[in-house]
């Protein structure tokens, strides 16, 4: 893996390896630096501190994990969203072992904040779009959100299902999908 980095990106794909490849301890700035064969002030070219570049590296993750499916009918209707994002929840898993269940706790205190926040706007991608397929779900009958449930309530309690399934490490949506079918179809 040593050669010569040129871009942000390349320097992302690097931490994403050793992420996947030794964990969360490898992603530090002096390990990034020998793994893409270059100084450690290169890395500073591109992020200000080791808190900035775990930050980026966790965001990067979340992107790849859940980066745009080339077939468009994933999101036809919510089932086949739900199912398209639990496969994407068992291939991150095997793509970067652990990083669902540790990598919030493993940032060191002055970490958890940056970490947090694109762990957080990665997560707030993921609900928008979820809410975007309910909304153009022609399954959905008349009437299922109402003043007693929201269409954004609902879209929040899938969310919170799946990220329970993420910290089970259970990727089986069957049971979500009988929730979506009996609650809104």
């Amino acid at each position: 893996m040593n050669h010569s980095v040129t871009s942000r990106e390349e320097i992302l794909k690097a931490s994403r390896e050793l992420m996947a490849q030794k964990g969360w301890t490898a992603v530090n700035i002096r390990g990034v630096a020998g793994a893409c064969g270059v100084s450690v002030g290169s890395i500073y070219n591109y992020f200000e501190s080791k808190e900035d570049l775990v930050g980026a590296v966790v965001e990067s993750i979340w992107q790849n994990i859940f980066r745009r499916p080339e077939d468009p009918g994933v999101f036809r209707d919510t089932q086949a969203c739900v199912a398209w994002l639990y496969q994407c929840m068992a291939q991150g898993s095997r793509d970067y072992p652990d990083f669902f269940a540790l990598h919030a706790v493993s940032f060191l205190p002055q970490e958890k904040s940056q970490g947090k926040r694109r762990m957080q706007k990665a997560w707030d991608h993921i609900l928008d779009q979820l809410c975007a397929v309910l909304r153009s779900d022609p399954k959905v009958r008349p009437g299922a959100f109402g003043s007693g449930l929201s269409l954004e309530q609902f879209a929040d309690v899938i969310f919170s299902l799946m990220i329970s399934a993420l910290v089970r490490r259970d990727y089986d949506p069957a049971g979500v999908q009988e929730i979506i079918r009996r609650t809104i179809y």
